[in-house]
């Protein structure tokens, strides 16, 4: 069990008060006390109650956010939507990454946490590793999930409706046509990557047509470039490659073209997200769009509900079950599909 400001203050020998202006950085307490309770916080592992810092008024008006990457575009564009909505409240983002590492992830939580901001966004990196961090993060303030989220129930999440774009695509091909299908996508090792891989199946299935070469690695253009070498090495072409994300399909498309295969004549390729590159790659790449600015908004708001239920605690009692939220994406059309 973690420890109270209770805990700290019978460890140090002072009173809670003296325990919790010590830790606030509050003057009028003596050195020696501030010492003996800073102290006692780290043998303790005191980790303080920002919510209780939030409720007595102490807000930062800050939004910590740990994203896994923002090499990716997709991330980048989404950090910005989620900015703008806060700027529009006068809320400022603190920002981090975790680099795809949960012990990354945990400690950049801990440190934003540390610097007392009000609520957190985060993009767990991973289903089951990120879980922890993610949960001990929801007890301490106002916690959303954005775009991923990690197994069982870990506070409010918002995202895609990642099944349904998927849905779109294979309808999308095989009213074209398409017969022969493969699908390139990252091992399922987070919510997106699990969801999109479902959707393909099941979409496939639905249709009755067979589901092709699944091949799984991670959201990369690196990883695309392989896929496809090793789609043109198996000797038999699908008619169209479905990809996880825009980054693999990019991959992809260049892959095809150093294997002297033309998209979309020989081969359709299609990708997931519409980040800024997928309209700029030749051709240009039909894809699923998520609507960053609707999820931003979203998120934004259930911040905002758990803050005023924290406010008022006859809401509080009454606060209902986290709620999950998934946006439906739209399919842009683009010369990669059109024959």
């Amino acid at each position: 069990m973690s420890a109270t400001i209770r805990d700290v203050a019978k460890h140090a020998g002072v009173s809670v008060a003296t325990a919790s202006r010590a830790m606030s950085g509050e003057r009028g307490v003596r050195p020696e006390n501030r010492e003996r309770v800073l102290a006692a916080a780290t043998e303790l592992a005191y980790q303080p109650n920002m919510l209780a810092a939030a409720l007595r008024g102490r807000t930062s008006h800050t939004v910590g956010m740990v994203v896994p990457s923002i090499s990716n575009p997709f991330f980048a564009t989404l950090v910005e939507a989620v900015e703008q909505q806060l700027r529009d409240g006068d809320r400022s983002l603190l920002l981090a990454t975790s680099r795809y590492d949960p012990e990354v992830e945990r400690r950049q939580i801990r440190a934003l946490l540390d610097r007392r901001v009000d609520s957190l966004v985060l993009i767990p990196c991973e289903r089951t590793l990120s879980r922890d961090a993610t949960v001990d993060a929801a007890t301490r303030v106002p916690t959303v999930q954005l775009d991923l989220r990690v197994d069982g129930d870990a506070g409010s999440s918002v995202g895609v409706d990642n099944e349904s774009g998927m849905l779109q695509v294979v309808d999308h091909l095989l009213d074209r046509g398409a017969r022969r299908l493969a699908f390139v996508g990252a091992a399922p090792t987070d919510s997106s990557a699990q969801e999109r891989l479902d959707g393909y199946h099941r979409a496939v299935r639905r249709r009755g047509e067979a589901e092709g070469a699944v091949l799984l690695g991670d959201f990369s253009t690196e990883w695309g470039h392989r896929a496809a070498q090793q789609i043109v090495a198996a000797g038999s072409v699908p008619d169209a490659v479905v990809c996880g994300n825009d980054m693999i399909a990019l991959g992809v498309l260049d892959g095809l073209a150093a294997a002297g295969l033309r998209v979309p004549a020989h081969v359709q390729v299609t990708g997931f997200d519409d980040t800024p590159y997928a309209a700029l790659s030749r051709p240009a790449l039909t894809t699923v769009r998520q609507p960053q600015d609707s999820i931003a908004a979203q998120v934004v708001r259930l911040l905002d509900a758990e803050s005023a239920q924290l406010r008022n605690p006859d809401a509080a009692q009454r606060g209902g079950p986290p709620q999950r939220i998934a946006i439906a994406p739209e399919l842009v059309v683009r010369d990669s599909t059109r024959r």
